[in-house]
């Protein structure tokens, strides 16, 4: 049989796969159409649309040959782009600054969380019937209408002394008249609007009275005359206090500065922190740097975490019965937290109809799977030179696409991660693809821009361990996908590292720690899919010491232990061998780690 020696290798390539020209594509974070079937958004995600599409996606592929399970689909690998102000193209930086005005603008009139004021047409409106009223009361030529019953007694009881007053007073001087009874009207209590507007009516009539009397030459010239010099004071002094109320109020207003309001999104500002051009860029690119677009989606997306209420979320209790449905757990190699989300778990009926009976199950599902978008971001670096995205591992294993209430469910879903969660995702992959999967996402890849499929890798259920371990270290990938990581106390942590190795068929591989002073050496052991020999013995150093079996030679079947951890006790300088013999048709994956620990002796 042929050795191998100790020698870490790197993840099994995977041949690139080949790309599609697109003449009409879209965008990832393109908005939905507002027709009521929301097709467009599982292509961002590669999941199903409807019925009907995955059925046709389905005989297309049996008339056609099966897919290969045992090749990752991948397209050309994305790189992230900068945040860093100073390395954006110009155009990029003028977009940047021309978003800034516009959201200082809308911040300082408050239209992230009041409509604008409507316009001010009362202050006209009180301008116009005071003159006009005046006007009328000092057309009226009739004294029968505008006398009081008053004032018509006082003249019928003291005839002299009303002529007296008329024949005294001359035309000039009747202006003057009413400017002394103005006056002392003024020092006492001012009537009522009505009243005082018929004691002035009644006086002019006298006035104009007298004139007639006395000369009858002057009887038109002197009416006209006498109503002007009247009206004139009489609707200054009635327009007076309505004029300079609401005069007064923008002065007041303008004496008291408005602030701007405090708009944070994530926990950051909009404004005023260098963490808030990371924001502002994520919308920029999900609107391929048109401002007006970008201003429009950050300004609904603002209104829309007040509507739905994200502050007061955070602190709501929604249970737990979803936590193996997604999860957040450990890191990329690039340091991105990853999130998965487990389909299959819905297989469980009861927790089917916990989740999607209704709409109000469905509603608490959706605000518990935003809570924990949620609070995963705000542990995010939004400096910029940070890491401010996720990346979504997708178990698609005993996923049901055809089911009309979690499909109804993950489309609403992803609507509202698409319009207020911009660029959040640096990489979607997709692990335990089902064929027919593979089939419906190959019929809807040519809508899909090189910037979205860059994101996307498809691994069938053969290749989806080797598919995370190409951008996730093996000990920081769940021991149910084919890593090293485990709840529950363990002698090892995500942050002690772990050598991947790749056993040819039919070829063993020997493992080699060696311990030159007394210690303790604990170590842990996993071969993907097993169905190998695995022993482990402890050789001295000196000559002619024996060698010690610490695990005898055993046959491992791949539904066994998936880790093996053992430990020995070092008392003399050696080494301990541990050997993985694969007689299979088959590579197997290797991984192992190992770590010493001080003696108590």
């Amino acid at each position: 049989m042929a050795e191998e020696t100790q020698k870490p290798a790197a993840a099994s390539e995977t041949p690139p796969p080949t790309e599609q020209v697109v003449e009409k594509p879209i965008t990832e974070n393109d908005p939905l159409p507002p027709a009521p079937e929301p097709e467009p958004e599982a292509p961002e995600t590669g999941k199903p649309t409807t019925e009907e599409a995955i059925e046709e996606a389905i005989e297309a592929e049996k008339s056609s040959k099966p897919v290969e399970e045992d090749k990752i689909v991948q397209s050309t690998s994305f790189k992230e782009e900068s945040n860093v102000v100073g390395e954006l193209p110009d155009p990029e930086k003028k977009a940047l600054d021309e978003l800034k005005l516009l959201i200082q603008e809308a911040l300082n009139k408050h239209e992230f969380t009041a409509p604008p004021p409507p316009p001010p047409p009362a202050k006209e409106e009180e301008k116009v019937p005071e003159p006009v009223k005046v006007k009328e009361a000092s057309e009226e030529p009739k004294p029968e209408e505008a006398k009081p019953e008053e004032a018509k007694a006082e003249e019928e009881t003291k005839p002299e002394e009303s002529s007296k007053t008329e024949v005294e007073t001359p035309v000039e001087a009747a202006p003057a008249a009413v400017e002394v009874e103005a006056k002392e009207e003024e020092k006492t209590p001012p009537p009522p609007a009505e009243v005082a507007e018929t004691v002035v009516v009644a006086e002019v009539v006298e006035t104009v009275t007298a004139i007639v009397d006395e000369d009858g030459a002057k009887t038109v010239e002197a009416i006209e005359e006498t109503i002007i010099a009247v009206s004139a004071p009489a609707a200054v002094e009635e327009a007076a206090p309505a004029e300079v109320t609401p005069a007064e109020e923008p002065k007041e207003e303008d004496a008291i500065p408005i602030q701007p309001e405090e708009v944070y999104v994530w926990g950051i500002p909009l404004l005023g922190d260098e963490r808030s051009d990371t924001i502002l860029l994520k919308f920029l690119r999900a609107r391929d740097f048109k401002v007006k677009e970008a201003f429009t989606m950050i300004k609904n997306t603002v209104i829309w975490r007040k509507q739905f209420g994200i502050d007061s979320l955070l602190e709501e209790d929604l249970g737990n019965e979803w936590d193996k449905v997604v999860f957040m757990h450990g890191f990329d190699k690039e340091g991105h937290p990853v999130c998965y989300n487990v389909f299959g778990e819905f297989q469980n009926k009861e927790l089917y109809q916990n989740t999607f009976a209704d709409d109000e199950k469905r509603t608490k599902f959706l605000r518990w799977r935003i809570q924990l978008l949620e609070k995963s971001i705000r542990k995010l670096d939004f400096s910029p030179s940070g890491i401010c995205t996720l990346v979504q591992v997708n178990d698609l294993k005993n996923f049901s696409g055809l089911k009309r209430e979690l499909r109804l469910a993950t489309n609403q879903a992803l609507q509202l991660l698409q319009d207020n969660y911009p660029e959040f995702v640096a990489k979607q992959v997709f692990i335990n693809v089902p064929w027919w999967y593979l089939a419906f996402n190959r019929m809807i890849s040519p809508f899909f821009t090189q910037r979205t499929k860059s994101k996307f890798v498809f691994a069938g259920p053969s290749k989806s361990s080797d598919a995370l371990f190409k951008y996730i270290a093996p000990e920081q990938v769940p021991v149910q996908y084919g890593g090293l990581s485990r709840e529950g106390e363990q002698e090892f942590a995500t942050v002690d590292a772990a050598t991947e190795i790749t056993v040819k068929p039919a070829a063993k591989h020997i493992i080699e720690f060696p311990a030159d002073e007394k210690s303790i050496l604990v170590w842990e052991l996993r071969v993907l899919g097993w169905d190998v020999s695995y022993g482990a013995e402890f050789v001295p150093s000196a000559e002619g010491s024996y060698t010690v079996i610490v695990s005898k030679t055993r046959k491992i079947a791949p539904i066994d232990e998936p880790v093996i951890s053992d430990t020995y006790k070092i008392g003399e300088p050696g080494k301990v061998v541990l050997t993985v013999d694969n007689q299979s048709s088959k590579k197997k994956k290797l991984l192992y780690r190992s770590k010493t620990k001080p003696t108590s002796d």
